[in-house]
């Protein structure tokens, strides 16, 4: 049985990968930072380990990983999904708010991959999943800095998969569009109306769609596919 490591795993997208994967016969496991109730009653609802780990300690990290491959034995695909976000003109924002963005959003999916490739390439293979934004493809005002960790991760993305390619791992990511999570719950109703607007398929997205295209990555139905980053937009970003 394959096993999955989810990070951010408590609620909005990444809860539904965690929800998906163990449906379709994975071994799940995932971290959350706080969320220790929804954590809980997920574990309890999927039958998946629940980690608490802070994607920005190296040594939450490491210990997560150790964790999923003494309970598991190994680490098939890792869905690096945790990240923060907020809204602030570029002039306001101080060096820690930059900084903090930088090491949940792009540093911690530095230190998760870093810390499975090594059983990946024991067997030769793998798949690494990276949620990025439809901000990380064509920036986002008041989000420069979360525009500028989700254009990174793009970046590593392209570059690990030529890294690893032939070691049989692929690696890519899913930027998606408005989707309906807490992380977009401070929208107010008319600047959701707005991106509605702008979305040719009419529509906010639900968690389970972008479940979905992690899901189809991390199958074999994807195995000749790395280096890519799928547009779960609605549209939006064409």
């Amino acid at each position: 049985m394959k096993t999955v490591l989810v990070t951010g795993g408590s609620r909005g997208i990444g809860r539904e990968i965690v929800r998906l994967f163990s449906e379709n016969g994975y071994n799940v496991a995932f971290t959350y930072r706080s969320s220790r109730e929804a954590a809980e009653a997920l574990a309890k609802e999927t039958g998946a380990l629940a980690i608490m780990a802070d994607s920005a300690k190296e040594a939450d990290v490491l210990s997560a990983v150790e964790r999923t491959l003494s309970v598991y034995g190994r680490i098939d695909c890792l869905v690096n999904n945790a990240a923060i976000s907020s809204f602030s003109l570029f002039t306001d924002i101080t060096l820690d708010e930059w900084n903090n963005m930088l090491a949940v959003n792009l540093t911690g999916a530095f230190l998760y991959s870093r810390g499975v490739i090594p059983d990946m390439l024991k067997r030769k293979s793998g798949r690494i999943i990276n949620i990025t934004s439809m901000w990380g493809l064509v920036g986002s005002s008041c989000e420069v800095h979360y525009s500028a960790t989700k254009a990174a991760l793009i970046g590593m993305t392209k570059a690990l998969a030529k890294e690893l390619g032939p070691s049989g791992i692929t690696v890519n990511a899913i930027a998606p569009g408005v989707i309906n999570t807490d992380m977009n719950a401070a929208l107010s109703e008319e600047d959701r109306e707005a991106l509605l607007g702008d979305t040719p398929l009419m529509r906010i997205g639900e968690p389970s769609d972008v479940a979905e295209a992690a899901l189809f990555l991390a199958s074999e139905k994807a195995s000749f596919v790395t280096g890519e980053v799928l547009n779960v937009s609605g549209g939006y970003v064409i």
